[in-house]
Order: C-alpha cells, then structure tokens, then sequence
C-alpha cells in the first residue's frame, strides 16, 4: 500500500506519505525538501527503543547531521517545562532556522515538537513521523501544535504546519492495544462529521477494537480516508475560521473530562468517545439527530473498545464550569459540534447547560 496525500495550503503545501517500510525512507523524502543539515529528533523512551536508531540510520546516510532527545511519556508532561528543555538541546547542538525538528512519537510528542519548532527562532522546519493511529490520522496533519495548561487541554499553542507528515503503517504492530483503540475514536470521529462511507465499512467489520482481528485491506482503507478528511478540511480552512472546527467532534466535552482527571485517566480518545456520546445524545435532545443514527455511533464506539459513560466521581457542575475554559467559546458560549446525519455535522452555540446536564446523568458510570 503507497498513498500520497496534498495538503494545498496558501503558504506551504506539504505531502502525507503512506507506505509501508517508509521509516527507512525519511532521509530520503527529507533531501527531497532542501532542508538545512541539522536535525533533531524527538521522541520519548519507548518509541526510540523500538525504531529511534532506524530513523536515525536514515537521516544520516541522506547526509543529515543528526541529534536526539527523549521526553517522558505521557500527557501529563506536554507542558512548557517539557518544550524549555528541547529549547536547551535546540541551543545545546545549534540549531539553525534552516533545521529541522523530527518528531518520532505519538500525539502528545507531535503536539510538544511543533510547538517547540514554531516558536525557536520564531520558527524552524518541523517534519511529523507519527507512530500511534491517532496521531497517524489526526494529530501530526494540520499544524495544530501545543502544550496543555493545569486548567485547559492545549490552551497554549500555535499553528505550525509540518514540511512532511510520513506514515509507516508498520509501526502499529508495536502499539498497545489502549493506544490503537484510542486511535479508532478519531476515526469513527471522520465517519460521523466526514465521511458516511468509511463509518459503514467500520459498522461491517466484525472488529475494531484490535489491529491483528482487523483486515489489513481496512486499515489501509482507514489510514487512507482519514487522512484525506484531515486533508480536505485543513486545506479549506487552514485556521479554523470555520469548517476545521467540525474536526472538533466530540472533543468540547472530552477535553473538559480529560482536563478534570488529570490527564492520568483516560487516553485522549477515550476523551472523544465520551464527547462523541455526549454530543450524539444532545444532538438527538435538541431534535437535530435520529435516535437510531445515535445508537449506532455508539455501537461504533463499544466495538472498538471505547466507554460511552462518564467516569465515576466525575462532578457533571465541574464538566459544565470546565467546558467555559475550551479554546471554541465565543462571546462567553460553548460552541458544540453536532451531527445531524452519519457524514454531517454542524456547529452551535445554542445549547442551553440544562440539556447538557441532562445528557450527563445519564451517562453516569
């Protein structure tokens, strides 16, 4: 399976490269882009046990001069604490504005080095190498780069597109199952607010909740459609001045969950199972949304091993009080992402607290 998909931006268009055994192309396809020779790679402990030398070994025989670091893994650590220490290496090994930030990780890795490369030198190359499904069909794609703050998921950042998103479908063989069904969230998440057809061929397939049960036809099907989502939708609104924000489907409500556990709970999609749930239910409240489209989204999501309930102890005032520090609001309103038949969406700030409590009683655990 070989997949090129265009980002066209006004500014800088870039390629997602889908192939497997592509790790060992990434000097290669890196030449490609007239880069200066200095890069740094960064990943954390776990990922670059497992492919950290592959990566390396392929940058320098393309000619790059190359340097590592590892961040810890985990949520919890995207802070700036994190991005003042790749600040230290970017000083340490002289990184120029011609050079070149490669991030070798997940979501949370990806998010931490496009920042730190948005904003040293007011802004160097950075290339996205994601390893997880989620960050392979979301996170590495759109330039959205960022920290989280103790009171709000991502609430200091700055858009940063990548020079090159380059996926290796391989790397999923090495991935948790927690971090692959995570990953599934933001897929069904393409199906509802995107794409109808990928959400039926996820509804006929007897697994999703684990890479060996799931026919490699379909994944490369997945990785495929979602990145073109992605794609699509970045390429029409780079900023999200408008349509990007549909990819913040089931996130207003899962960020706020996520925020409220530390971080240490729950992956962040799970986070978007939860938000997809709560989104679909008020959707249906609010008369936008049949019931039985609801109850197959979350069919979805049950297959691929996800939670449709709150966790316990989670306080539903909290969540509501929680949703006011979300990046979306305007003019003091929560902006939620609705769906109003399987492939669409729509965005409102008309969601009266007491439909949105409602909701989350009964998602109780």
């Amino acid at each position: 399976m070989t997949s090129v998909i265009n980002v066209n931006l006004p500014q800088q268009s870039y390629e997602i490269a889908i192939a497997l055994g592509n790790l060992d192309q990434l000097g290669q396809k890196m030449a490609g882009l007239q880069l200066g020779k200095k890069v740094l790679v960064v990943s954390n402990p776990t990922i670059f046990k497992h492919y950290g030398e592959r990566a390396i070994a392929s940058l320098e025989s393309a000619g790059f001069v190359v340097s590592s670091y590892c961040l810890p893994a985990g949520e919890r650590y995207k802070t700036l604490n994190s991005i003042q220490k790749l600040y230290d290496i970017a000083l340490e090994n002289r990184l120029e504005r011609s050079s070149t930030m490669v991030a070798l990780g997940g979501g949370v890795i990806g998010d931490m080095t496009g920042f730190a490369a948005a904003t040293w030198l007011r802004g160097i190359n950075v290339v996205q190498v994601p390893t997880t499904l989620l960050a392979m069909v979301d996170s590495a794609i759109g330039g959205k780069t960022g920290v989280n703050h103790p009171h709000g998921k991502n609430l200091i950042g700055a858009f940063h597109q990548p020079r090159l998103v380059l996926i290796d479908p391989e790397v999923l063989k090495t991935l948790p199952m927690r971090e692959f069904r995570a990953g599934m969230a933001e897929v069904i998440k393409y199906g509802v607010n995107w794409d109808a057809e990928l959400f039926a061929q996820m509804e006929a397939s007897k697994h999703l909740n684990q890479l060996r049960y799931i026919k490699p036809e379909l994944i490369d099907y997945i990785l495929t459609r979602s990145c073109q989502a992605k794609a699509e939708v970045v390429s029409k609104d780079e900023k999200e001045a408008g349509l990007r924000a549909i990819l913040n489907y089931g996130h207003t409500i899962g960020h706020a969950v996520e925020s409220l556990t530390g971080y240490r709970l729950l992956t962040h999609g799970e986070g978007v199972a939860i938000g997809m749930v709560a989104a679909g239910q008020i959707a249906v409240e609010l008369g936008m949304w049949q019931k039985e489209d609801s109850d197959r989204q979350d069919a979805l999501i049950e297959k691929a091993g996800l939670p449709t309930k709150l966790p316990e102890g989670v306080d539903i005032e909290a969540i509501i009080e929680a949703l006011q520090l979300d990046k979306k609001v305007k003019a003091g309103k929560v902006r939620f992402v609705l769906p109003t038949q399987i492939g669409v969406v729509t965005v409102t700030d008309e969601v009266p607290s007491d439909t949105i409590r409602q909701v989350l009683q009964r998602m109780q655990g």
